[in-house]
């Protein structure tokens, strides 16, 4: 163990908890929001394309692109999970054996995406719920949006092991400056370029090239774990504490995938309007939820060190620490969004239709928004300790176990105002799981703390 390993040690186990938790979420928060930002910019430009097709083809996509970082995150959060309880017992050859795991795992993963996707291009557009009139434009978006998919996916886990490691510094940096350039280069390729659809496809792989490039460059600094292929491990061991740390990722992701494209079949009989209305709400309830989950990131780190360096007081007091920050803010986040929903949605694609299906599933998700800081923080902490049934069933529960079988009975009995508020109604199924799960979480690790020395 070198002298910046050690330090980083020291600091991870004994600063004050509540002021570990803000130092280390800040650049993970700032990374949420430039990354919404830029996952917002695709729809955008394209919006200012005036076709509803169009704006809908990009709302299509983001399912495959949902699957894509389910791979990245099952990967990265399996890997950096372990990772971060190994260095919190200074197991340090364990956790740089996992990192080159975990990371080459990633991009042969990403690799098969992009060879399958092209292979099955136009089945897989229709497949993620495209029209006839949005399926020209679904194909142009996609093909351009597979070819990157090796590098999206180890970018994803580069990124979640740096944050683990405590350094979530360096992975702002990678993510941001990727982000940003994503912003530039959209109307560039968009509008100059007269590229269209296509245009904003490219503009977000060759961003995420470069993030891909600026997040390797991070690993060879600050006493963080360098990424060697010699170290990879083609064991059972390795993969096992993969699935564990990275299953609730999969799921959680991967589902989110799932519930994108029965949301869009859903919508389908309401007309293009009801797509694009639905992908715009996506995108901005994912940059409303984006600084809360980044402060959930900033706890991760100090849950898996402490966690394994057995300081379970340390654990508890994070997280409830989180829980109400982020309910707190939350909330006021979920008010100005109910207040501003048309304003919102205009922003986006300025059609009284889009604007008038939009604003009712924005409003009925921003009266739920509040209850995600219990339901993420105990999953995230789930997550972490590698309490895998349970983190797995929590990151199910919102967009799969519930979501999807609600988006059709809802439908069904409702029509369109059961599409719109079936996210909502989601949430509140899923809080009454997380709370007794995550209380006897929380009394277990009393159990453990009495009986550490």
């Amino acid at each position: 163990m070198d002298e910046k390993q050690e330090e980083k040690f020291r600091q991870m186990t004994e600063t004050p908890v509540g002021q570990l938790i803000c130092r280390l979420a800040l650049p993970c928060i700032i990374s949420m929001l430039v990354t919404s930002f830029y996952n917002m910019a695709d729809t955008f430009f394209v919006g200012m394309l005036k076709s509803n097709s169009a704006t809908g083809a990009v709302g299509v996509v983001f399912s495959l692109m949902a699957i894509i970082q389910a791979v990245g995150f099952f990967f990265g959060h399996g890997s950096g999970n372990f990772i971060s309880r190994e260095l919190g017992k200074q197991h340090w050859e364990e956790a740089s054996n996992m990192a080159a795991t975990g990371f080459f795992s990633a991009m042969g993963a990403g690799l098969a995406i992009c060879v399958l996707g092209q292979l099955f291009l136009e089945p897989l557009s229709l497949l993620l719920g495209s029209t006839p009139t949005i399926l020209p434009y679904t194909k142009a978006y996609l093909q351009v949006i597979l070819f990157g998919a090796p590098w999206m996916t180890s970018s994803l886990v580069l990124n979640n092991q740096l944050r683990y490691q405590g350094s979530a510094v360096y992975a702002m940096v990678g993510i941001t400056s990727g982000a940003l350039l994503n912003i530039l280069l959209d109307p560039l390729l968009i509008f100059t370029f007269h590229l269209g659809v296509a245009g904003a496809a490219w503009a977000t792989i060759v961003s995420q090239f470069v993030s891909f490039c600026l997040l390797l460059a991070g690993c060879a600094r600050g006493g963080n774990l360098h990424i060697h292929i010699a170290r990879v491990q083609r064991g059972p061991a390795y993969y096992v504490q993969i699935v564990r740390g990275g299953l609730p990722s999969l799921a959680r992701q991967g589902l989110a995938s799932v519930a994108a494209i029965c949301l869009n079949r859903a919508a389908g009989p309401y007309g293009d309007a009801a797509i694009a209305a639905m992908g715009v709400v996506q995108r901005i309830m994912m940059f409303g939820g984006s600084a809360m989950i980044g402060f959930g990131q900033g706890f991760q780190p100090v849950c898996g060190f402490n966690y394994g360096a057995k300081l379970y007081r340390r654990v508890k007091e994070g997280f409830w620490f989180c829980v109400k920050s982020s309910t707190a803010f939350l909330l006021a986040v979920g008010t100005l969004g109910f207040l501003f929903a048309p304003q919102l949605i205009a922003v986006f694609r300025n059609d009284p239709e889009v604007i008038q299906i939009g604003t009712a599933a924005l409003r009925f998700q921003c009266v739920t928004l509040c209850l995600s800081g219990w339901i993420v923080m105990s999953n995230m902490m789930l997550q972490t300790i590698g309490k895998t049934a349970s983190a797995t069933f929590l990151a199910m529960s919102r967009q799969g176990i519930f979501f999807i079988p609600l988006v059709y009975l809802l439908s069904a009995a409702l029509g369109l105002t059961g599409v719109e508020m079936t996210q909502s109604a989601a949430d509140v199924l899923t809080l009454l799981c997380a709370v007794p799960i995550q209380l006897r979480a929380l009394r277990e690790m009393e159990r453990l703390e009495k009986q550490t020395p």
